[in-house]
């Protein structure tokens, strides 16, 4: 494993961009759209690290959760399904670059896992 990436998820993610620059000082470093116009997918620069964004709503399915680079997101994949870790999200391959997948630990929190490279 490499980089660890806090995900974020808005239900206005363009909105969120803008207040998350305007208040914290965040830069944008990319942001991918669906065919639809709709943000799918954004990477906004904090120090030396990134905080990801994605449209959702917080504390749900698809809520705040933890992105976590790996080398085999499909290897990573089945390793968590044999420990009993409830998929969220099966693989996918991202049009952002990524191939991720999601799941809930037992407290039920996020995880994303997937090939990000910055």
């Amino acid at each position: 494993m490499r980089t660890v990436y806090p995900l974020a998820r808005y239900r206005d993610p363009g909105a969120a961009i803008d207040w998350l620059t305007e208040a914290f000082g965040f830069e944008v470093h990319e942001v991918s759209k669906g065919d639809d116009g709709a943000i799918k997918h954004a990477e906004l620069l904090v120090g030396t690290g990134m905080v990801m964004l994605g449209p959702g709503g917080p504390g749900g399915p698809g809520g705040p959760g933890v992105y976590v680079a790996v080398d085999d997101p499909d290897a990573h994949h089945d390793r968590a399904v044999a420990a009993g870790a409830r998929i969220t999200m099966e693989l996918t391959d991202q049009p952002y670059g990524s191939r991720e997948y999601a799941c809930e630990d037992p407290e039920g929190n996020l995880w994303y896992f997937g090939t990000h490279r910055p």
